[in-house]
């Protein structure tokens, strides 16, 4: 399965549809100091509770710092069984750039 990728701008369209989950998964001081009201925070210690948890249909945009780590975890969720995952392009840094709240 190839990794799919998202614009910022699209993936703001999404959610502003209540279409999908957003997550951050940057770590846990720069996700408090800072983050898009609708994410959720997802590392290591709550992975494990949002793979049982959510619907695999769910359309799931992942966000990292500046999109490269966000591949690898919507890769990795895709194995787990998610049909429609996608990494956010340029990451926190244009999201905040282009489209912050």
């Amino acid at each position: 399965m190839s990794l799919k990728k998202i614009s910022p701008l699209l993936a703001k369209k999404i959610l502003k549809n209540n279409y999908g989950l957003l997550l951050d998964i940057r770590d846990t001081e720069s996700f408090n100091t800072d983050h898009d009201s609708r994410a959720i925070h997802i590392n290591q210690d709550s992975l494990p509770a949002f793979l049982a948890n959510t619907n695999k249909n769910t359309t799931i945009l992942v966000m990292c710092y500046h999109g490269n780590s966000s591949q690898f975890v919507a890769q990795f969720l895709s194995e787990e069984g998610f049909t429609d995952v996608y990494s956010i392009d340029g990451g926190y840094e244009m999201w905040k750039s282009e489209i912050a709240e």
